[in-house]
């Protein structure tokens, strides 16, 4: 399918890929004076961009499905962009700038954009290949989810990481949305099996790369209470055959069999990097590029989940709009500093538990653990402080702090004076830190000295 533009054929950019990163450099190109004369993007899907973060809620039946997409066709062609859905490129001929579809179409171009974004990891099990196997990561992907959860019966998830719980949660909203349906409302037929939910998960705990275990125990029993059955330490031996090529078992390595009508994979990503490498590209774990987004060619760019710069590979939407705008800027001719790497924080929200973390997810032997808990809500924090700098923080619950807590780590603040409040935010400790400020100025500050922090007691409130 394509939206035809008003753009001439000249000073040719062409954009491989149609998901989130590429079209928030698309958004920013439009908006730049000394955009590309001829912007052509080419989509696999046969739908426009869309927010891939909402396909949870659209899962759960909270959301309606063009309530995802960023723009319309039409928008395209208005700004002079030239759209193909449903088009997958299949070779990059570099040295005569040009690049060829399935359907044999052929463009040229002036430079190349290469945003193919991932694809789910897929465990190399036996029965992996089995029918009832499924991933979540497009609209095609939910639109069977959905109807799983319409049909009852037992799913298995594989992955507990945030997309996996995200899987697992909406799945089961969604399952419990049909029970509750009216009898004439319901799309199957009766006798209806509520879906039996289980996530399995390799790690000791849940969201292992963000959460410590006390974070990670709290977030399971809340998912269990609601009827999510969790299993870590769960390696995956064998997806096991009915005998009709379907999916009916999971079987674990240390013998555990659950039974799974379903079994949907969320665990991880890979980078979609075979065009760069059919290219001759330089490929690592994905298409490498430097500090301006460029590749081993200078006339090919990559952006977003399918590049690696320096040592990086990226699945979080942060650095890849930092991404766009250092791309979008050498697009349009501007001078630019180039991408670096910055230290992330994770906001996140998984089935409505908020949380908030950022480095290490650990604490080590060096660190001065600060830790609150309150039981009766639910909130949880503990902050990881190395010589009275704020290293590493994880927030459950009531996350409000959590910015303000990164921006102090970014700052490599000394927060010594405020340790005894900081677990309460930033009200009472910045105040402290005024006052130290103001009395470390003053002409009586030489012959008094404040407490070291080695002397102050762990922080731990019940």
């Amino acid at each position: 399918m394509e939206t035809a533009s008003r753009c001439a054929s000249i000073d040719h950019l062409i954009i491989i890929g149609n998901g989130m990163a590429s079209h928030r450099l698309i958004e920013a190109l439009v908006r730049h004076p000394r955009r590309p004369t001829c912007i052509t993007v080419i989509g696999e899907e046969p739908v426009p961009a869309y927010n891939r973060i909402l396909l949870s809620p659209l899962l759960a039946g909270e959301l309606a499905t063009d309530t995802l997409t960023f723009r319309d066709q039409a928008w395209y062609a208005e700004q002079g962009i030239t759209l193909l859905l449903g088009e997958k490129v299949v070779t990059i001929d570099r040295d005569n700038c040009r690049i060829t579809t399935e359907s044999d179409r052929c463009l040229d171009y002036d430079h190349l954009v290469i945003a193919t974004g991932s694809r789910p990891t897929i465990p190399n099990v036996p029965g992996i290949e089995l029918a009832g196997v499924h991933s979540f990561r497009d609209l095609q992907d939910t639109t069977a989810l959905k109807a799983i959860a319409q049909r009852g019966g037992n799913a298995v998830v594989i992955g507990g990481g945030l997309l996996g719980l995200e899987a697992a949660e909406g799945l089961r909203k969604r399952s419990e949305q049909s029970f509750s349906q009216e009898p004439s409302q319901k799309p199957y037929q009766e006798p209806f099996q509520r879906l039996s939910v289980s996530v399995l998960q390799r790690s000791t705990r849940l969201m292992n790369r963000q959460l410590d275990e006390t974070a990670a125990q709290l977030l399971e029993n809340t998912l269990s209470k609601r009827g999510l059955h969790i299993e870590t330490n769960a390696s995956l031996a064998v997806l096991e055959d009915n005998g009709h090529g379907h999916v009916q078992a999971v079987m674990l390595s240390d013998g555990r069999r659950l039974p799974a009508d379903s079994v949907i994979v969320a665990a991880g990503i890979t980078p979609n990097v075979e065009l760069g490498q059919q290219a001759g590209l330089r490929c690592e774990r994905a298409i490498v590029v430097d500090a301006h987004l460029t590749t081993s060619d200078p006339h090919i760019a990559a952006l977003g989940e399918c590049c690696q710069f320096e040592q990086h590979t990226y699945g979080l939407v942060e650095p890849i709009w930092r991404q766009v705008d250092v791309l979008a800027a050498v697009l349009c001719g501007e001078t630019t500093d180039g991408y670096q790497e910055v230290t992330t924080a994770t906001k996140l929200k998984v089935s409505g538990v908020a949380l908030f973390a950022f480095g290490p997810t650990e604490a080590g032997h060096e660190h001065d653990v600060l830790r609150y808990r309150d039981p009766e809500s639910g909130d949880y924090r503990r902050l990881l402080l190395r010589d009275g700098q704020l290293e590493g923080a994880v927030l459950y619950g009531d996350t409000r702090h959590g910015p303000w807590y990164f921006e102090q780590a970014l700052a490599s603040a000394d927060l010594t004076a405020c340790r005894q409040t900081l677990l309460f935010g930033p009200s009472d400790a910045e105040v402290l830190q005024t006052e130290h400020a103001d009395n470390a100025n003053s002409p009586a500050s030489s012959s008094s000295a404040s407490p070291s922090s080695s002397h102050l007691p762990t922080s731990e409130v019940a």
